[in-house]
């Protein structure tokens, strides 16, 4: 039987075995708020976790309402028991800068570099870089041990990994295919050396099984078409799709029966003239036609999103909820928000 026939499958199959969640979404869908609240719920239960924004917009700290954050990890999210979340805003410029101290010894080099502007203007024309070094700053995190120790004498270090997952707040929708195919990218700037070494340690984390790609959308055509065009890719680059997060849910103030009829206008405005008549109202006859109005606008709406939730059903992925938060977005929120994840089955 197919996913189609199944349905969608269960939350936590999105996150059975995955370390690395890669969110993406049209703009405006929320992308950074649900690539935040992941973290706080993978984090829930004692987890340690880090959050990587590699858009320098500043997203996350905006959300936080924390002044903009440096180059550094840094924890700043407390989860329920004893969990914690770190927040890293990558930097292509920073990274590249990482990159030639690692690999070459470079530092003082690279500072010069960057004084004289050599480093914005390397990573502005060969994008394909700017890729693979934010890309590779959350795999290396998600290889990373506690201690430092990746190999001992005898093979691969068996300490614990320092973060038990890591979330990144990726692009939109319209440019996440390339922006993971970083091997593809970096194919034209460097078949073989440190960079082309670098990329394939990138591309190995990323096609790995522990890595999932989690798409945003609302209940609205256009970002639901783009959450269908994305997966599309996504899963053609043999990348692993992880669940849909549905943002912005309003609740249906109508039972079934009133949506049907108020959908297709056939609301009792006597009924409803006689129920304001009765509270004193003035004018319930034309108070009540225009209520009738938004009831019907409201039903008509609730069709819509019914059928963009079942289009996005029939994707076969994990779908899950977060409602639309009245008054915008702060702590607290956020916290609700983890919640409502954990609630429908988010877990590391």
């Amino acid at each position: 039987m197919s996913e189609r026939e199944h349905g969608p499958r269960p939350p936590g199959e999105a996150c059975a075995g995955a370390r690395l969640h890669i969110v993406t979404g049209k703009g405006g869908t929320g992308k950074t708020t649900a690539a935040v609240a992941l973290a706080q719920s993978l984090a829930s239960g004692g987890g340690r976790v880090l959050l990587v924004e590699v858009e320098g917009r500043q997203g996350i700290a905006a959300l936080l309402g924390s002044p903009p954050l440096p180059y550094e990890e840094r924890e700043m999210i407390a989860a329920p028991g004893d969990g914690g979340v770190s927040v890293l805003a990558a930097d292509a410029e920073a990274a590249l800068l990482e990159y030639l101290e690692m690999f070459y010894g470079m530092r003082r080099a690279g500072q010069a570099l960057n004084r004289l502007g050599a480093v914005d203007f390397a990573t502005t024309i060969a994008p394909g870089l700017r890729d693979v070094l934010l890309t590779g700053k959350a795999t290396e995190a998600v290889r990373r041990r506690r201690g430092g120790r990746r190999r001992t004498s005898e093979g691969p270090s068996t300490a614990p990994f320092h973060y038990d997952a890591v979330v990144m707040d990726a692009p939109p929708t319209g440019r996440i295919a390339q922006f993971l195919n970083v091997n593809s990218e970096v194919a034209g700037l460097a078949r073989v050396g440190p960079i082309r070494n670098h990329a394939d340690r990138v591309m190995e984390v990323i096609r790995s099984g522990q890595t999932r790609v989690h798409f945003v959308s609302l209940l609205e055509e256009m970002p639901a078409q783009e959450t269908r065009d994305g997966i599309a890719e996504v899963a053609g680059l043999g990348l692993n799709v992880g669940m849909v997060m549905v943002n912005m849910v309003r609740p249906s103030l109508l039972d079934e029966a009133d949506l049907a009829a108020a959908a297709e206008g056939e609301t009792d405005l006597e009924e409803l003239t006689a129920g304001l008549k009765e509270t004193g109202m003035e004018d319930p006859g034309e108070l009540a036609a225009s209520l009738a109005g938004e009831v019907r606008t409201h039903a008509l709406r609730v069709r819509l999103e019914q059928r963009v939730r079942s289009g996005l059903e029939d994707l076969g992925h994990p779908l899950l909820e977060l409602p639309l938060l009245e008054g915008g977005v702060d702590r607290t929120s956020l916290d609700s928000l983890a919640r409502r994840l954990v609630e429908q089955g988010v877990r590391l």
